[in-house]
């Protein structure tokens, strides 16, 4: 005879939430699974007094704030917590007298997480568990991935991030089964927001009849996004997920800038950009009214100028317009990025008018460096905790990971429990490990592999921590042990992949924050170095804050080689304390590896690429440390030669064997990643420049080995010259200095005027700073100059005309002061290299009397009328030069401090002189 299947009967609260009754449904399908007759009970049919009259168990899901059941249970003190109440997000399972359990959520949200966690306990014992008594609050507000409807290629006329919303673009965004999928991860992982981020979505998403010319996409084209984004934000909402649209300001759509005669990219507010941004943000809203948005008011937009009136007068503007037509339940976020603009003021000005306001900044710039970060980006966290919106702490971009994966739990938990307890942030923000190629890996396997798939742990340890970073290690070793070897079959697997997982975790950080040029995507770590950028890195406009903010306290190669000349101690961090300890880890994993590999009875293919990753990163390892060990022999030298370079020639000999050490492991990694990946970053872009320029054209392994082996021969040869006496040409003599070709142009500008530079010209129409000297090439150039107190407190605009195509030469005052305008970089502002020009091509071109030296940049523009709006700070305008010209980048400074940069060391020598 069968068992008669036991009956649970399951409620939710009167006028419940899709959220609620998602939680409904996934409560009842684990029932119905354990083989329990599951029965619904009608809206909330129970109260306190007659529950007990529905014989058996009971289970009830309710928002504390709104079930009027959960609070007259409350109030009788028949559901009691022992621990606090449950928050925003949070909740507390119960089990009451008659046979009751009561899932209390803080909100709808809670609520949902409350059925999800019973639901697990009960998949876990196979039955309903006799006594629950237990709740949990998130320690972070909000907390989710990112995706980028983004591109790297871009397509001409449009600029940088322009990519209207099409299926030929982006297939996987109108994949629902890929869809379903991910937003299921998030929900079982309590992530409640994915952040999508494009350059303009509202021509893609909304039709204005005020301007029917910005809609971007064809009529079916239109019609699909709308309908696949409410299915999206449908689905997302009741899984209490916000989806959160990601836009860049001030940005317009082609056509719409193609009829009104405006640039794509527009640095400063106009009546009908204002008019545009605001009525669509409008219209968005009233189409989908559970959206947040997220807005960066740097980079096109001049922040620190137009910033707050932009903020407050179009984008609150827009939402508070469209809001007004719609009901909702809870206000949607808008975030600001606290990107190449000051937050805190906008913040402040923007709160009265709009309260369900956040902000967000990066952790560790655009990679994962260190759980110790310090400086200005700290208290830059720690001002905008402060305020009254919420913060959220920016795990951005990556660079240093790419392409291998990443899922060490110790070292993300405790970068977790820095953005909380350092950084003060309640807000999490963070990107897939290859975001430019979603929603694929790099992995040469085919089909190709997806980062959802892959890189599980990744999204799993940061959600797991964003809710409490400040759980037990044990605990979390046992954790992540069973979370291991359910995928791969045994806990001996389990427990020695979390060893392999947390030792090569450690790698890549630790050699990025002590040798890297920039955390941000002009550096592929992976591909490696060159002995010029680790012994002369300020020849590749390094970012201090790499090591000033996101490191911990410690010393760059040159300051460690003075002091290890000079006999000085040595404090914090050093180079050589980082490869030793990264050579450690790698082979820390790589032992943990082969420990784990006769255990692993399931996913056996993953396995070993995994393995092969962790094979891959020891010799990026090696690699790294013999060159380092090479680059110290190298300062080394150049501390006791001091400038006689035919003198202890012995100690540069020491870091030959090293260098051709550091090419042998780079032909190793060269050839295993020839097997196991496509690429080595996924912005194949020119905005890569380190090792080498034109991420496109360097992109993998095999790439750049042919450039390390060339420049360890040259090594080689300048040794063996200076052995014989022979010195580069470069080295004993000038090269000749052929001066700039100038391009004509017509000055429109009202409040400019041009003069002739040469010595003693006045750079500024107000004051008496004057060229004391300069560069050769410049003499006799026409430039522009204005009133130097206007662009340092408002900023200026030059209007002019050019016949061809020239370069703009910019004098950039070498001064952090904030009369200066600062040379804009890669790391902050991704549209600075669009005319090129990002690197000085003068160093110290012009020295005027009594202030900074300038660097002279030129940028490249096209013939036609142009404004020139670089923003607050004063500049000056040294000429305009034919682009024709090939121009040669030098350093004005005396010829000695240029050799002492050593680079001849390993390039091709122009020709050598006999000395001795």
């Amino acid at each position: 005879m069968q068992k008669q299947k036991e009956i649970v009967y399951i409620g939710v609260q009167e006028e419940a939430s899709n959220r609620l009754l998602h939680g409904l449904t996934l409560l009842q399908a684990t029932l119905e699974a354990c083989g329990y007759d599951v029965r619904r009970a009608d809206g909330e049919a129970w109260t306190a007094t007659t529950y007990r009259n529905t014989d058996g168990l009971k289970i009830f899901i309710g928002n504390r704030e709104e079930s009027a059941f959960i609070r007259t249970l409350e109030e009788q003190e028949v559901l009691l917590y022992h621990s606090t109440p449950p928050g925003k997000e949070g909740f507390y399972l119960a089990t009451l007298p008659g046979g009751l359990i009561a899932v209390s959520g803080g909100n709808d949200t809670g609520a949902l997480y409350g059925a999800q966690e019973l639901a697990r306990q009960i998949r876990k014992k196979g039955r309903v568990p006799q006594l629950v008594a237990a709740g949990e609050t998130p320690a972070f507000v909000l907390r989710g991935p990112v995706l980028g409807l983004q591109k790297t290629l871009i397509e001409p006329p449009r600029r940088t991030y322009e990519y209207p919303i099409t299926p030929d673009r982006f297939p996987w965004f109108y994949d629902k089964s890929m869809w379903l999928q991910y937003l299921d991860m998030l929900l079982e992982q309590r992530s409640n927001v994915v952040y999508i981020w494009t350059g303009h979505p509202f021509a893609s998403l909304v039709k204005l009849k005020d301007y029917p010319e910005a809609l971007e996409v064809t009529e079916e084209e239109y019609e699909r996004n709308v309908e696949i984004f409410h299915w999206l934000t449908a689905e997302a909402d009741k899984r209490g997920i916000w989806v959160v649209l990601n836009f860049y300001n001030i940005h317009i759509p082609l056509p719409f800038a193609e009829k009104h005669g405006l640039e794509l990219h527009q640095p400063m507010p106009l009546p009908i950009t204002a008019d545009y941004t605001r009525k669509s943000i409008a219209e968005f809203v009233r189409s989908f009214p559970n959206v947040g948005i997220m807005l960066c008011l740097g980079e096109a937009l001049h922040g620190s100028v137009y910033g707050m009136e932009w903020f407050t007068d179009t984008i609150i503007a827009g939402m508070k317009e469209g809001l007004a037509d719609v009901k909702v339940k809870e206000l949607p976020p808008i975030i600001l990025r606290a990107h190449a603009v000051k937050a805190e003021p906008i913040v402040e000005k923007a709160l009265p008018l709009y309260p369900n306001l956040y902000t967000e900044a990066k952790y560790n710039g655009e990679s994962l460096t260190t759980w110790t970060p310090r400086g200005g980006w700290v208290q830059t966290h720690n001002n905008l905790s402060s305020m009254q919106s919420v913060h959220i702490v920016n795990i951005h971009i990556l660079a240093n990971l790419e392409p291998f994966r990443y899922g060490a739990p110790a070292f993300i938990q405790k970068s977790m429990q820095a953005a909380r307890h350092r950084q003060q942030a309640n807000g999490l923000h963070v990107y897939p490990l290859f975001y430019w190629d979603w929603p694929y890996t790099a992995d040469k396997v085919s089909p190709r592999l997806h980062q959802i798939d892959r890189d599980w742990i990744w999204y799993a340890a940061w959600a797991r921590y964003a809710w409490n970073p400040d759980r037990d290690q044990e605990t979390e070793r046992s954790y992540w042990t069973e979370e291991l070897a359910s995928r791969f079959g045994s806990q001996e697997a389990g427990a020695e992949l979390l060893e392999a997982y947390d030792a090569f975790g450690e790698c890549a950080p630790r050699l990025l924050r002590r040798l890297g040029i920039t955390e941000g995507n002009r550096q592929t770590l992976s591909l490696g170095m060159t002995m010029s950028q680790l012994t002369n890195p300020e020849r590749y406009s390094p970012y201090k804050a790499l090591w000033e903010d996101h490191a911990p306290q410690g010393e760059r190669l040159e300051l460690y080689a003075e002091r290890e000349a000079t006999g000085e101690p040595h404090i914090g961090e050093t180079p050589l304390d980082v490869v030793q300890e990264a050579e450690m880890f790698a082979d820390r994993a790589a032992k943990a590896i082969q420990r784990a590999r006769p255990y692993v009875t399931s996913n056996a293919e993953e396995f070993e690429r995994i393995a092969t990753d962790i094979e891959a990163i020891r010799y990026m390892v090696y690699f790294y440390g013999a060159k380092v060990r090479a680059a110290v022999q190298v300062l080394l030298f150049k501390h006791a030669a001091k400038g006689n370079y035919l003198t202890q020639l012995e100690i540069l000999e020491q870091g030959l064997p090293y260098l051709q050490e550091s090419v042998d492991w780079y032909r190793q990694l060269t050839a295993l990643t020839e097997k196991t990946y496509m690429y080595a970053n996924s912005m194949l872009t020119a905005h890569r420049k380190i090792p080498f320029p034109d991420g496109e054209k360097y992109c993998h392994w095999k790439d750049c080995l042919p450039l390390y082996e060339e420049e360890l021969e040259n090594f080689k040869g300048r040794i063996h010259d200076l052995k014989e006496g022979r010195l580069p040409l470069a080295v004993e003599s000038a090269e000749k200095i052929i001066p700039y070709r100038p391009a004509p142009f017509i000055l429109h500008s009202t409040e400019a005027e041009t003069y002739v530079f040469r010595k003693d010209s006045y750079l500024f129409t107000d004051g008496e700073i004057f060229a004391h000297s300069y560069a050769e090439e410049l003499e006799g150039l026409t430039g522009i100059r204005f009133n130097r107190e206007a662009a340092a407190n408002r900023g200026v605009i030059v209007d002019i005309e050019l016949e061809e195509p020239a370069r703009v030469l910019i004098a950039y005052f070498q001064s952090s002061e904030a009369q200066w305008l600062q040379v804009p970089t890669l790391d902050e502002n991704t549209h600075a290299d669009d005319r090129g020009g990002l690197s000085p091509v003068l160093r110290n071109g012009v020295k005027p009397a009594f202030y900074p030296s300038a660097n002279v940049h030129a940028f490249l523009y096209e013939p036609g009328r142009h404004t020139i709006n670089l923003g607050m700070g004063a500049f000056a305008i040294v000429g305009v030069v034919s682009a024709s010209q090939k121009l040669v980048e030098r350093d004005v400074a005396p010829l000695s401090e240029s050799a002492s940069s050593l680079d001849w060391l390993y390039a091709e020598p122009q020709g050598l002189t006999k000395t001795k």
